[in-house]
């Protein structure tokens, strides 16, 4: 056991503790990152013939550090952009640089951020090339038309609230009502590291069908990995509820401790057909013996798997 994440969970409970050390999730602050992980979910969906070229409406759950992935999608062509959070991260100032960075890579068609400059960014792809397929010349001239990008610019001038609705641009913090977005609005659903950290699943996925229209698709990655809670990747499921709940703390989130079959089973639960399932396993964490009786039935591959890439459409 990490002593040090078991007094800080109980520490969180003194007010504005958590506060003064929490820090932004994810690398969002650095726009080669965001490119990166953009082109790589688009990569992933149109070789699974998922969408032909950016989707209109996309949405992401977790933006974290600032908006620059949904950025990215907007400026490679999507129209409308919906981020929610449950702590506000993303700065203004910092999704400004983010923006004219991107626009200037997908101006150069820079290659895609590879995993010598991103090791542990996921999925990996079979090539770093720039995407032309998808983001062709005519489409990029007409993405990258002077007055679009002014108007992308005026839109995030106005992400400095809470909550903002610009019309291409929706930044929600906290969201926790599936009737924020209409239903069967939305082309694309993504997230990066972030639904491991959801606590309600149920209601989350319930709530990503309900947003996607007929066809619509999603494209998560997924960690199952202790977030550092432990000495060993897997180590947080050997710990019991109790001593689990001291960790957790007062934190406004933590990670759900979910396997990778609950997202399945939950795929299948609300009408979603899985598209692609890209596993990573790891066998150098705890073993069976060394699991907490809640977790004493999890299956020889949930053991043994830290993460998971997974792009899944709603039945029409």
């Amino acid at each position: 056991m990490r002593i040090t994440q078991l007094l800080f969970g109980i520490a969180t409970y003194i007010p504005g503790v958590y506060r003064l050390f929490s820090r932004g999730s994810g690398g969002t602050g650095s726009a080669r990152y965001c490119y990166s992980v953009w082109l790589r979910h688009l990569v992933m969906a149109h070789e699974r013939g998922l969408t032909r070229k950016p989707p209109g409406v996309v949405a992401e759950l977790g933006p974290g550090g600032s908006l620059g992935i949904g950025l990215a999608a907007l400026i490679s062509g999507a129209t409308t952009y919906y981020a929610f959070d449950v702590v506000r991260y993303a700065s203004h100032s910092g999704n400004r640089a983010i923006f004219e960075e991107l626009v200037s890579l997908f101006k150069r068609r820079e290659a895609i951020p590879d995993d010598g400059e991103f090791p542990n960014v996921k999925p990996c792809l079979e090539s770093y090339a720039f995407p032309s397929a998808i983001l062709g010349d005519d489409h990029l001239e007409q993405a990258l038309e002077r007055g679009r990008i002014e108007a992308l610019r005026n839109a995030l001038l106005n992400v400095d609230q809470d909550t903002v609705r610009s019309g291409r641009i929706s930044y929600i913090v906290p969201w926790y009502d599936a009737g924020l977005l209409a239903e069967s609005s939305v082309d694309m659903i993504y997230s990066q590291a972030v639904l491991e950290h959801v606590d309600d699943l149920p209601f989350t996925y319930q709530a990503l069908y309900r947003w996607l229209k007929p066809g619509g698709f999603m494209s998560h990655q997924i960690d199952f990995k202790c977030h550092r809670t432990a000495n060993k990747w897997n180590g947080h499921w050997s710990y019991s509820r109790l001593v689990w709940k001291l960790i957790r703390g007062n934190r406004p989130y933590l990670i759900n401790r979910e396997p990778h079959s609950t997202h399945i089973g939950l795929l299948e639960e609300f009408g979603f057909e899985l598209a692609r399932d890209i596993t990573i396993k790891d066998t150098s964490g705890i073993k069976r013996a060394e699991l907490a009786p809640e977790f004493r039935d999890i299956s020889d591959d949930d053991l043994v798997t830290s993460g998971a890439f997974m792009q899944a459409v709603k039945r029409k």
